[in-house]
């Protein structure tokens, strides 16, 4: 189905989950998180639309911007290879534990300043955490998702449909786990 045809079934969709938080909960084990699915290719046609849709409920959270910026944080681009090549895994650098922040830390902090906010968190471009071994899954189960967000965390997820299952970015098969579909 393309964007023209899609996009108001999917926004009642979402509107129904957003204002139906303890039903959503119930149905997803506890989680917090509703999976906006969408072609990648129609990934623009998609935040914007959704910005002009939720723009006075919600914030923007770009994972493109954060994974600039956390690159950025390093003294130059030779530090940050160094780093990443010393790593195994090298996933360490992007979700390390490290409480001065790492990527996740980012997304996560994010989350929590749009809560703060009291907007509805919405993360978009989440092909850049490919490669990072930063799974969705880690964020809906983040104890902030799951437990002190005052609205439901929404992810805008690229994602092509193979055999009745979701794929995202066309590439890796989503976990639906702790999260709601709006397809």
């Amino acid at each position: 189905m393309s964007f023209q045809t899609d996009h108001k079934r999917k926004l009642e969709n979402l509107t129904y989950h957003l204002n139906n938080i303890d039903e959503l909960k119930r149905s997803v084990n506890g989680g917090n998180t509703i999976l906006f699915t969408f072609p990648p290719d129609e990934e623009q046609e998609y935040i914007h639309f959704l910005k002009n849709h939720l723009q006075d409920n919600a914030e923007f959270i770009d994972i493109s911007s954060l994974f600039v910026n956390f690159i950025d944080s390093f003294e130059d681009m030779n530090e940050f290879l160094e780093v990443y090549q010393s790593l195994n895994p090298r996933s360490k650098i992007f979700k390390s534990n490290d409480p001065e922040g790492d990527l996740f830390t980012m997304i996560i902090k994010s989350i929590e300043t749009a809560n703060k906010n009291q907007k509805i968190p919405v993360i978009i471009r989440t092909g850049a955490l490919c490669g990072t071994e930063i799974e969705h899954q880690a964020i809906m189960e983040h104890e902030i998702v799951m437990h002190k967000l005052k609205q439901p965390l929404i992810i805008l997820y690229p994602s092509t449909l193979k055999n009745n299952e979701l794929y995202f970015l066309g590439i890796r098969k989503a976990n639906k786990y702790r999260c709601t579909l709006v397809e």
